[in-house]
């Protein structure tokens, strides 16, 4: 079993007073516990990952981007350059979120691209896939994964510069959540298709996210090849996102 990772995505979420104030908490519980038996993440909006990682240095909590741009400078105006999180102290970022594919038309090659930029800047590229409820209602989900791992995942991925997050559109930010035999049947495809795509795949890390909360962490964590979650709302309340991490475990 591989090591959980917990992330927090804020997505626009935190102005600095309260968006210090929840790293500052969270590292400070992380810094205390002697042997973490997990990872953890926060990714909060741009505005935000100085001051984020200046309050959680040397607490073992890792920072990370929402986005970055493919190229690593530019003439790109309101982008945000992989080279650039990395200058901020930033060890992962997230490409492909279903809201990026959605509400800025990312097809799978841009995905790649920027998952390329990430591994290029020494970043790990946290890829998310994942069906909307059209799509699994006609049976499409496992191909619609199939299509993206295959699209969004560059050549050159490995178990240590890239993280899958599965999460289906339909439950991000509705309450709905996958059914724990729902997340067992796609995170086992998501692993075959890995393995044909990579090689060895048994090391990379496969996130869930989709409305997880503290109540079902524990559920969802326990199920084969979950190696994590990617958590929205719940990672803005410390409390929340703390029990939450715990009950990963």
């Amino acid at each position: 079993m591989l090591r959980k990772l917990i992330a927090g995505n804020w997505k626009m979420n935190c102005l600095k007073t309260d968006g210090v104030a929840l790293a500052r908490d969270l590292g400070i519980r992380y810094a205390e516990e002697s042997d973490p038996p997990f990872d953890m993440l926060l990714c909060p909006p741009f505005t935000l990952i100085g001051s984020v990682g200046e309050v959680i240095a040397g607490s073992g909590v890792m920072l990370g981007g929402q986005d970055c741009h493919p190229q690593p400078k530019g003439a790109h105006t309101g982008d945000v350059a992989a080279e650039m999180l990395k200058d901020l102290g930033c060890s992962h970022v997230i490409v492909g979120h279903s809201e990026r594919r959605q509400n800025h038309g990312e097809i799978d090659l841009i995905v790649a691209e920027k998952a390329q930029a990430a591994h290029r800047a020494g970043l790990v590229a946290i890829i998310c896939i994942g069906e909307t409820l059209e799509q699994r209602e006609a049976g499409e989900a496992l191909a619609v994964c199939s299509r993206q791992i295959a699209g969004s995942v560059p050549d050159g991925a490995t178990s240590e510069n890239t993280v899958i997050a599965y999460e289906p559109v339909w439950a991000i930010g509705t309450g709905k959540t996958a059914t724990a035999g729902d997340v067992a049947e796609v995170h086992a495809h998501v692993r075959a298709e890995l393995s044909r795509k990579l090689g060895d795949a048994d090391s990379v890390r496969i996130l869930y996210g989709g409305s997880v909360k503290a109540s079902n962490a524990g559920e969802l964590m326990a199920v084969p090849n979950v190696d994590g979650a990617l958590v929205g709302g719940a990672s803005l309340k410390a409390d929340e996102f703390w029990n939450l991490a715990l009950a990963s475990t």
